[in-house]
């Protein structure tokens, strides 16, 4: 397996598990609106969307990382 696609199926995974909490966070909010402040639904959605911006902009990167380093050792294998 390609570091491109171990790198694509972590991303995968770690974007589910974030959005998996932020599923949790939203309805726990909407299940107990007397529990928690007004803004709780804004504060986990600016919170939740930025982690996950953030991380998918960092996994961005790392792909064309991964790329470069798949097409090195492509290179080293033909030369042998």
């Amino acid at each position: 397996m390609s570091k491109k696609a171990r790198l694509i199926l972590v991303m995968v995974v770690i974007e589910a598990v974030l959005a998996g909490i932020w599923w949790y966070l939203a309805r726990f909010g909407m299940a107990n609106p007397d529990r928690l402040t007004a803004d709780f639904q804004a504060v986990v959605g600016q919170t939740m969307g930025m982690a996950m911006g953030g991380l998918l902009g960092i996994g961005v990167i790392l792909f064309f990382v991964a790329a470069r380093n798949d097409r090195k050792a492509a290179q080293g294998k033909a030369r042998r």
